[in-house]
């Protein structure tokens, strides 16, 4: 049985390592890669070095990664062989149906799918290449990024504000565009918004 003592950083392949979503925007994916392949060697052992995934033990001694999936995918795409996990929790002798309530009451596991819907925990995928593209999840990025919102600790906060923008907005073959995005700030300034972690007030 666990102590819950936390367990050293430990290297391993991304593509060991186990998501606790379903969903991710993919380019924002892609976005990390850009910036991955403009960095020399020296600046990637850095990156690596101040970006540690943290994790959790499951059953059969599965790394679970409760943050950092969108730098999980891109790393993982990118070749890379080895980043570093740090374990919060040994849950690994839980029984699954147990682990997986326990990850989510913790909020440590999002069963969402890219179209907002709650899924069995047997659907989050086994490995980090299987995530679903959301293109709200990328769209509540880009309006953070751009001073929409504030960026909020609670986790999944990111997942609402997208959920938010796909009762609202249309976005024919997951594209955005200039739009869209502006569409999308003048929504996040306005009072339907305002129960969303990271609001920043109407504007007048």
């Amino acid at each position: 049985m666990s102590t819950g003592v936390r367990h050293p950083l430990l290297l391993i392949a991304p593509a060991k390592l186990r998501p606790t979503q379903m969903t991710v925007g993919k380019a924002e994916v892609a976005s990390k890669r850009a910036e991955w392949e403009k960095l020399g060697k020296k600046k990637r052992k850095e990156l690596l070095a101040a970006h540690w995934f943290p994790g959790v033990l499951g059953p059969k001694q599965n790394v679970y990664i409760v943050d950092h999936h969108h730098l999980g995918l891109a790393l993982l795409e990118e070749g890379v062989k080895k980043v570093p996990v740090m374990i919060q929790r040994d849950f690994s002798w839980l029984e699954p149906d147990v682990f997986w309530r326990t990850m989510e009451y913790n909020r440590w596991a999002h069963p969402y799918d890219e179209h907002g819907r709650r899924n069995e925990y047997a659907s989050i995928p086994g490995n980090l290449a299987k995530l679903a593209d959301d293109a709200y999840r990328t769209l509540a990025m880009r309006v953070r990024v751009a001073g929409g919102c504030a960026k909020d600790a609670l986790p999944y906060s990111e997942f609402l504000w997208a959920d938010f923008y796909r009762r609202r907005l249309k976005l024919p073959g997951g594209n955005i565009g200039a739009k869209a995005l502006q569409q999308a700030l003048l929504l996040a300034h306005s009072h339907e918004a305002a129960y969303l972690p990271g609001w920043s007030g109407a504007t007048e």
